[in-house]
């Protein structure tokens, strides 16, 4: 969970000032000093919609409401329940449900708008926020969404039948104080730019979700009780799920609302492979697709529907962060603790021919953990960043690798003058180096073991992109092999780190914070469930996060965040992927959507949010 959709002006501000941030001294909040009632925040900045607002620019004022729009998902689901970590929930829970205190804006790099809360209010030192609840707010069982409902929702999903992430995620919130049953005081234990936004993001249940007799963890099939515009109206286990909005939903002439769902029906159809789902779109099973495969979008679709204009096929500007896709090295492996080795299978793969040759060139090289935003670092570090380099090697007694302080590095490439060859002649002297020697055709140690490893997918689309990469690391001797799973095992293979090599997107965001504790440092790599699918334990990492998330402004924020990726691509990690800048979807003719799209937005969640049926749509 990304809400967040940072350190220095001088060393000396950091060896007095952050240091205590980062130790995290806490600070006690006096009560009687707050700053005033607001109905919106911003990070960094003032928030773009004032008081009295109607909708966001990115909603119709006059949508059509009706009709049912019907979404495809991948795979399966099990539970109903998205908070655990055990199994996997159905789409459309998040979106549809459930509701936060607060929610963001889509055109916004980080703003948040009353939802549950009617006004929100920060303490002068930063040590403590309070939500005053709207008192139109009722769940879908018609009682009003209280203080006691927040603090019960907060407790619950930090407590040891959630799933971990949600528990690392609020980790510097101290405690939780229901003030009366419309006001709400979350108190921190320490000083965190964006804990305040993190808090208003938090979602809300009702008590009675949780049957009597029962732990949270074994709430698996109960239909649940949020504040949402929709409810679960039906689901057949594994294959479908129909949500149906709620006739008189507490939001809908809420300004952060309004607009807004706007399908009488929402259903989500599962389906087992990617080719069965784009047949079924032309067969007219469901109405909105996004394709992630460049190939189909290249050749697949085409045929009737699309000549005819049932379908129509378009691509959709974003300016989304394009965060990190990429092959993951897992340092849980033996295999992988080389860095020599990690460089070395990183120069076996030939992006440039795959763009050519499997893409239509509609991709670009992405290059850093922070892709398309300003915290990707460029070239050799700036003076701020070397001296919170410093500062970081100070505070962790560890010294700087000699190559952080110079050129980051960028991913292989066989662009003229470099060629596969020369990547592969070079990846050879690093194996010969780390200990490996060709045996009859396979790279073996010095103990006769082969380098060999497995890369985990749940896509069998993936094995066309990763046999050329297989077939060049072969011609070192290094076998290479690619494992389909079906989803949940996949998904029990990820949460227990069972893999060798795995294909994943870290996505990002204009503003990185929190969600990094549980990616990249030593306390999350022996956390099962949590997002270091690497397993970085490095104490320069570690405090690089901590310098991030404990930055006072947004300038002190970049230079951290530059900092963090540059010790990240040192590390070769990763085998960094490809983005672009466009959704690419296919949609039923007669589907119709605001005329200004918004910057940040993934496109199947706007398409539920706020586009409609301009004529009756399809009906269960």
């Amino acid at each position: 969970m990304t809400v967040t959709p940072f350190l220095l002006c001088s060393l000396r501000r950091f060896g007095v000032g952050m240091a205590l941030w980062a130790m995290g001294l806490s600070a006690a909040v006096a009560q009687d000093s707050w700053g005033p009632w607001s109905r919106s925040m911003a990070l960094g900045g003032e928030p773009k919609y004032t008081a009295g607002f109607k909708h966001f620019d990115y909603v119709s004022g006059q949508p059509r409401v009706g009709g049912e729009l019907r979404m495809a998902a991948m795979g399966g689901f099990d539970k109903l329940n998205p908070f655990t970590l055990k199994g996997l929930s159905a789409r459309g829970l998040m979106e549809l449900v459930f509701e936060p205190l607060a929610i963001g804006s889509l055109d916004e790099p980080m703003s948040m708008y009353g939802l549950l809360a009617s006004e929100m209010r920060l303490a002068t030192n930063a040590m403590a926020i309070e939500f005053r609840l709207d008192s139109k707010a009722r769940f879908s069982n018609g009682k009003p969404v209280t203080a006691q409902d927040v603090k019960f929702s907060f407790d619950t999903l930090r407590g040891p039948m959630a799933s971990p992430i949600w528990k690392n995620y609020w980790a510097d919130v101290k405690s939780v104080v229901v003030v009366d049953d419309r006001t709400v005081r979350f108190e921190f234990a320490r000083r965190n730019r964006e804990l305040h936004m993190i808090v208003a993001s938090l979602p809300v249940f009702s008590r009675d979700w949780i049957p009597d007799g029962k732990t949270f963890d074994q709430v698996i099939q109960e239909l649940p009780i949020g504040s949402g515009p929709y409810t679960v109206e039906k689901f057949d286990l594994g294959k479908r799920i129909t949500y149906l909005r709620q006739p008189d939903y507490w939001a809908a002439q809420k300004p952060s609302r309004a607009g807004q769902f706007n399908f009488q029906r929402i259903s989500f159809q599962y389906y087992k492979d990617v080719f069965a789902r784009l047949e079924a779109l032309k067969a007219g099973e469901f109405d909105f697709i996004h394709e992630n495969t460049a190939k189909n979008w290249a050749r697949s679709y085409k045929g009737r529907p699309f000549n005819n204009g049932s379908l129509v096929k378009t691509e959709m500007p974003t300016s989304n962060a394009a965060g990190l896709q990429a092959f993951y090295f897992n340092l849980r492996r033996p295999v992988f603790q080389d860095v020599r080795v990690r460089r070395a299978i990183e120069l076996a793969m030939d992006f440039e021919w795959m763009n050519r040759q499997l893409f239509y060139n509609q991709y670009r090289r992405s290059d850093s953990y922070f892709t398309n935003t300003e915290m990707a670092a460029v070239g050799a570090p700036s003076p701020a960043e070397l001296g919170l380099l410093k500062a970081l090697a100070a505070k962790t007694g560890r010294p700087l690798p000699p190559e952080v302080v110079g050129p980051v590095p960028s991913p292989s490439s066989t662009v003229p003058p470099s060629s596969l060859r020369d990547n592969l002649r070079q990846a050879k002297a690093l194996l010969t180096e780390a200990g490996y020697r060709l045996v009859d055709g396979r790279l073996v140690n010095d103990k006769g073991q082969p380098l060999e490893f497995e890369i985990l997918i749940s896509q069998k689309s993936w094995e066309r992109v990763i046999a050329p990469f297989a077939r060049n690391l072969a011609k070192l001797g290094i076998q290479a092999r690619s494992r389909v799973t079906d989803t949940s095992l996949y998904k029990k293979r990820i949460d227990d780190y069972d893999y060798d090599m795995v294909v994943h997107w870290y996505l990002s965001s204009q503003n990185p914070g929190n969600e990094l504790l549980f990616r990249f440092t030593s306390q999350s790599a022996k956390q099962p469930g949590a997002d270091n699918y690497i397993g970085v334990t490095d104490p320069l990492v570690d405090a690089a996060v901590s310098a991030v998330v404990s930055a006072r402004d947004r300038s002190d924020m970049v230079v951290a965040a530059k900092v963090l990726d540059r010790l990240l691509r040192h590390g070769h990690y990763a085998i960094a992927h490809w983005h672009n800048n466009v959704h690419r979807v296919a949609y039923r003719q007669g589907l119709q959507g605001p005329k200004k799209p918004p910057l940040y937005y993934h496109s199947e969640d706007w398409v539920m949010a706020t586009w409609w049926w301009s004529q009756k749509g399809p009906q269960p």
